[in-house]
């Protein structure tokens, strides 16, 4: 029974991960519909800012995350108002092949920049812990979940008790209803977009604590966004909260009871999740917003 309680208690901490990821992704979806395949490599981005951070200025990387949210906040709004601004009404189609060649390029730049060598941040609290019966939780992922749900409050109350996130909305339910109430589109755009890409920065910068990261580390992390987002439900941050939990979750304990899968069918049951649920329950556990 400890043993089930022990593989509990790690599906909710790595779900905690995938809260952080599935946020921006989400908000950027749902805003903009732009399904965003260069989410992983901002994600990669945020955890090479964070070891640059920690190896050459010494600075803690949780007191680091701020400032590489809002690195990736002035970058993400950048390229949404200079070049992913230019197909937003496009096709999906466009937009995807966009977001996959940002993607393309900001990979290969960090490849310049630090090799394919794995980094790692180990701060001096990395291995340590405590117990509870015979459950052992190490402060990083106890710490870095509530990160995440802090990050989904911090969102859900910009979104819904601000005049910039009634206008985010706004722009998502109606663009044209918006524009006529003298919402500037390009700069809500923008925003959307910026606070997007920092949250993922702000994933980046968890999940350099928790794993060795190289420039296409960031690769699975959309998919896994992708996930979330389905699993949950489109619309709301309560719903990627559910989701990234649920999903790190179904991980875990798929894990467990077939003893058999190594960690290299963690992308298999990430799709096998993303089919059952669209087969099922294509709304999502928490259904979407109209």
């Amino acid at each position: 029974m400890s043993a089930f309680f022990q593989q509990l208690v790690l599906g909710l901490l790595i779900g905690g991960i995938y809260v952080a990821v599935g946020i921006g992704f989400s908000l950027v979806w749902g805003i903009l519909n732009i399904v965003n395949l260069a989410h992983g490599a901002l994600v990669a981005t945020g955890a090479y800012l964070t070891w640059v951070l920690f190896t050459q200025l010494g600075v803690d990387p949780f007191l680091s995350i701020p400032l590489v949210a809002a690195l990736l906040f002035g970058f993400g709004y950048g390229l949404q108002r200079l070049l992913i601004n230019r197909v937003i009404r496009a096709p999906l189609f466009f937009t995807l092949l966009l977001t996959f060649g940002v993607e393309l390029v900001i990979v290969n730049v960090l490849l310049l920049l630090f090799k394919p060598d794995f980094r790692s941040v180990t701060p001096p609290y990395a291995g340590s812990g405590f117990g509870v019966a015979d459950v052992q939780v190490t402060y990083v992922r106890l710490a870095a979940l509530g990160v995440a749900l802090l990050l989904a409050a911090a969102v859900a109350f910009v979104l819904n008790q601000t005049r910039t996130g009634a206008a985010i909305q706004a722009v998502g339910a109606d663009r044209d209803a918006a524009r006529l109430v003298g919402i500037d589109l390009r700069h809500v755009y923008a925003l959307t977009f910026g606070i997007g890409a920092a949250c993922a920065g702000v994933a980046g910068s968890l999940i350099s604590m928790i794993q060795a990261i190289t420039p296409t580390a960031g690769a699975p992390y959309t998919l896994y966004a992708f996930v979330v987002v389905i699993l949950g439900g489109l619309g709301r941050m309560s719903a990627t909260v559910i989701g990234g939990l649920i999903f790190g979750l179904i991980q875990v304990l798929a894990q467990t009871m077939l003893p058999g899968l190594g960690a290299g069918w963690t992308n298999a049951i990430a799709f096998a999740v993303l089919v059952l649920v669209l087969v099922f329950r294509p709304q999502g556990l928490l259904g979407r917003l109209a």
